[in-house]
């Protein structure tokens, strides 16, 4: 469960929130017809998340590959039309994508830029 590492809690009342690597978080099961995905335990606080809660492929019921070939597309500068037509997806799925993505973009953006060092 080495891979579990890479996860951290996404509960913001626990102690351990945001903290990678201290061994805290476990499967408590897993769901999904054809592709199996974690869902994970914290030890700490004992809340439970599915492992892509927090990333911008999270709810997202394509693919993975298709998904990131849609969102690949998007960041080359391709329509949405087009890039609904070249991968097979729905237009309006090509736009909730697109959305989501740039959401988790502004997350991480925020959280990184409030941890950077100032001028001085």
């Amino acid at each position: 469960m080495d891979e579990l590492q890479n996860f951290r809690c996404q509960n913001p009342d626990c102690p351990d929130y945001g903290r990678r690597g201290l061994g805290n978080l476990r499967v408590a099961f897993r769901y999904g017809r054809v592709t199996q995905r974690r869902y994970l335990a914290c030890r700490t606080c004992q809340h439970r998340f599915s492992e892509r809660q927090g990333t911008a492929l999270f709810d997202c019921r394509l693919p993975e590959a298709k998904a990131v070939d849609v969102l690949a597309h998007l960041q080359e500068g391709v329509g949405v039309r087009k890039t609904s037509r070249l991968t097979g997806v729905n237009k309006n799925t090509v736009i909730r994508l697109a959305l989501q993505a740039g959401r988790h973009a502004q997350q991480l953006h925020d959280e990184f830029v409030a941890f950077s060092p100032s001028d001085p």
